[in-house]
């Protein structure tokens, strides 16, 4: 990489500046070479600490990297929280953390590299354009392991990055961790029925029957982005969130404040699947709207009805991806049940560096049989792909 650059930190998105951030790939719709990822958006991240949802007071002191030019231009950067718990992350090392504990060590804080409570795959070393890919990424990740060493962190851990930043990581000591997820893939199908007709005709018939079904209550699917994303709307979402996430999680992650500023700040990034019965709505899922794919986040319901869930989440998200020309649907973090749906065995990556020479030793020993794990289980896995001869498309 020409020229001299500077590795700095910058605790707040939101002090960094929307353009600037916008100039690093993937950030935004005006880049042509990376499709836009909504969650690394400058909105998004912004929108996690300004609400109070990632915050030191949470657990998520901001600590992201910058990697600027002579001038000030930012080059490159990587989101990055000093994290005191993992919670949120999806990515699970709560068996490292004991490991290290009961040896003596000391496992947080570390530091995570991600968006938080976001389970999607998408860029994490971000870079301009004009900066040479594997320059700007050894740069990056040199800042991570330095960062590590001056604040004494246990760890670094960039998680659900892309593969190829992955495999970067690796060549500079970094271990690579895998695990899947279940994505539906559009083969450039012209409607839902389109896409059924590559199912096995039993697969076909149960899916059906079960769309039928959803809906027996004289329930109405409304579809919800832009203008229509109100306050009102919001207070209505905020409570079906609150109910599942007190059920599942014990203390919802983000806060209603949050979903004011998304808003506010992306509403054309988002669609709300909302069920409507009786003339209120009763459940909904949240979505973001990336350049080539939809991404599933959040559902919730106040009533229960069968087969409701996987209407909303599940079958008018592929609706509305084969509506809008996207490739893919990623339906968020586990969940075999959607493999029945047409969602196949997708692998995600990240990348773990770690201080403690023996947990280090550890953890990649056990990677490398997680690895293989990983991938013999999403062989069986698409062998019980519900399409008459196996998958038609995989993932590119």
């Amino acid at each position: 990489m020409a020229g001299e650059i500077t590795l700095r930190v910058e605790t707040h998105v939101s002090a960094i500046g929307a353009e600037r951030w916008g100039g690093l790939n993937g950030t935004s719709r005006n880049d042509s070479a990376t499709p836009y990822n909504p969650f690394i958006s400058h909105a998004f991240l912004s929108s996690l600490e300004d609400s109070g949802s990632a915050t030191a007071e949470t657990g998520w002191l901001g600590q992201h990297l910058l990697m600027e030019d002579a001038a000030g231009r930012l080059l490159g950067a990587v989101p990055c929280y000093v994290k005191t718990h993992s919670q949120g992350e999806y990515v699970f090392d709560h068996g490292w953390a004991d490991a290290l504990e009961r040896a003596g060590g000391r496992y947080y804080p570390k530091l995570q590299c991600c968006v938080p409570f976001t389970p999607a795959t998408g860029p994490r070393l971000l870079r301009s354009p004009d900066v040479d890919a594997e320059s700007a990424r050894a740069a990056l990740a040199g800042g991570l392991k330095e960062l590590a060493r001056r604040h004494r962190l246990s760890s670094v851990h960039v998680t659900f990055a892309p593969e190829d930043e992955v495999e970067s990581l690796a060549g500079h000591g970094f271990f690579h961790r895998t695990d899947q997820q279940f994505h539906f893939v559009n083969d450039g199908y012209r409607s839902h029925d389109d896409f059924l007709e590559t199912l096995a005709s039993r697969k076909r018939k149960a899916l059906k029957k079960e769309r039928r079904a959803a809906l027996d209550a004289g329930i109405t699917i409304d579809w919800l982005t832009g203008r229509d994303l109100t306050e009102e709307i919001w207070d209505q979402f905020f409570a079906f969130y609150m109910d599942t996430g007190s059920r599942k999680w014990g203390r919802p992650y983000l806060t209603r404040r949050f979903y004011s500023l998304i808003g506010e700040r992306m509403a054309d990034d988002i669609l709300l699947v909302m069920a409507k019965r009786d003339g209120r709505y009763v459940a909904g899922a949240i979505n973001f709207i990336g350049g080539d794919a939809l991404y599933g986040r959040h559902w919730g319901a106040i009533e229960d009805h069968p087969f409701l869930h996987f209407e909303v989440c599940y079958h008018q998200a592929i609706d509305f991806a084969i509506a809008r020309g996207l490739k893919r649907v990623e339906a968020g973090a586990q969940g075999e049940h959607k493999l029945a749906r047409g969602y196949l065995p997708v692998t995600t990556h990240s990348a773990h560096h770690i201080t403690h020479p023996g947990l280090a030793r550890a953890v990649e020993a056990y990677l490398d049989r997680e690895r293989r794990d990983v991938e013999a289980m999403g062989d069986i896995l698409l062998e019980h792909a519900p399409f008459r001869k196996g998958p038609r498309q995989d993932e590119d």
